[in-house]
């Protein structure tokens, strides 16, 4: 229980949680109906400053939200934005068509490959879906910064993930999807070991670095 109020602290995480995503879900219904993008851009990063410094929810543990002085993203560049039609997944790969993923507080979370997307100078990212209840798809990447002293997170970024409400909708195209680099975002695990986020499969490498969206490490370091 809470001493405070007598509400059982599960019941508290799970409503600052349930919370942080209704605000993640209204942010990005903002970004898709924007149609100044850098602006947008800069909103996303103050939004999220703000929620990773003052949110319940925030994935920083204590010591760190003190220090925390913001997310370290880079400015907008139009060029890392796409969009892109998901093709069927070619029928020699290896990499297994789905895939179980132990979360820790979710249990073991099941994926199935959808097909991938082809992002021009980056490379292919395959495109997986939610197979449990709740639906909805997931694409995250390794770039070839994640292996670099201040890059990117060494498991990966997310760049959609539309069950938890980060989704950049679709493109001009039917059936295609905004793939917008600028937007990669860190899980939680890359700020608290006690969350076990899922990671980018090997379909979702590239040996291409990504110097857009959040990067990795101490949000006082200049970028």
């Amino acid at each position: 229980m809470s001493a405070a109020s007598g509400i059982p602290e599960r019941a508290i995480s799970a409503l600052a949680v349930a919370d942080w995503r209704r605000r993640t879900v209204a942010l990005y219904a903002e970004l898709r109906a924007a149609t100044d993008l850098p602006a947008a851009h800069d909103h996303w990063r103050r939004t999220r400053d703000e929620l990773f410094a003052h949110h319940p929810a925030s994935p920083l543990l204590p010591a760190d939200r003190e220090a925390f002085t913001g997310l370290r993203v880079k400015p907008y560049d139009p060029a890392w934005r796409f969009e892109c039609v998901i093709q069927d997944a070619e029928p020699l790969r290896t990499e297994p068509d789905r895939i179980s993923v132990e979360t820790g507080t979710d249990g073991v979370v099941p994926f199935e490959r959808l097909g991938f997307v082809e992002v021009t100078g980056v490379g292919s990212l395959d495109v997986w879906r939610l197979a449990s209840y709740g639906g909805g798809l997931f694409v995250p990447v390794r770039d070839a910064l994640s292996r670099v002293e201040g890059g990117t997170y060494g498991g990966g970024r997310y760049l959609l993930d539309t069950v938890k409400g980060a989704d950049l909708g679709g493109g001009r195209a039917p059936w295609s999807l905004v793939i917008d680099m600028n937007f990669a975002y860190n899980p939680s695990c890359a700020y608290d070991e006690a969350w076990a986020c899922p990671l980018a499969p090997p379909g979702n490498v590239v040996d291409v670095e990504i110097p857009v969206g959040e990067r990795y490490g101490d949000g006082r370091l200049t970028l």
